[in-house]
């Protein structure tokens, strides 16, 4: 092997290592009760089913133009990722998830033995945080703290390292990004041939 290939395969090691030790220093060390109620709760889609839902009827109802057009791409973005992600990258790449590896998890949600890199949760709420963003860039910080706040959950909860999250947030943030850029192209062509009639 040459010598970057040897240093490569060195530079691998390292990050896995770091993302074991950084998985166990959130999961282990900063432990407690507090977290313990509020990051289950960040973490299950089970309990944002219902105001997500809530809210996208309301932008379609209640919403102008601009708000309709938001919730289409919402749910866009995330069908795309959640598709991508759950049904092509992870079986791919094959990561198994933490609480697969280590005994002593402290484990506050169902361990699947489905891939672990990228993942999901990250992926979704980072895409649908970018497009928000793009939209309503005055309160892009509610956005970007709910999407840390659930990110981090995945790892405290005990079923994602911390490059899990890493590498779903960025697919989700380059996919948000995309869809963003395209659809502000599309509604700007359409105003402007609709001006032109």
């Amino acid at each position: 092997m040459t010598v970057e290939g040897n240093m490569l395969v060195r530079m691998i090691d390292f990050l896995i290592r770091l993302d074991k030790e950084l998985f166990l220093f959130i999961n282990l060390k900063l432990q407690n009760g507090f977290f313990d109620f509020l990051m289950p709760i960040l973490t299950e889609f089970k309990y944002w089913r219902v105001p997500f839902i809530l809210i996208i009827l309301a932008m379609f109802i209640f919403g102008k133009k601009k708000e309709r057009i938001v919730a289409i791409l919402l749910l866009i973005i995330l069908g795309i990722t959640d598709a991508t992600v759950n049904f092509w990258l992870k079986p791919w790449i094959g990561r198994v998830r933490p609480c697969n590896v280590f005994p002593e998890v402290h484990l506050l949600a169902g361990c699947s033995h489905s891939g672990s890199f990228p993942s999901s949760h990250a992926a979704n709420i980072f895409g649908a945080g970018t497009i928000l963003t793009f939209f309503y860039r005055r309160v892009w910080i509610i956005w970007l703290s709910i999407a840390l706040l659930v990110s981090f959950s995945r790892i405290y909860v005990g079923v994602h390292y911390p490059f899990d999250v890493l590498g779903g947030a960025f697919y989700g943030i380059l996919l948000g990004i995309g869809i963003s850029i395209i659809s502000k192209s599309a509604i700007r062509s359409s105003t402007l041939s609709g001006s032109q009639k």
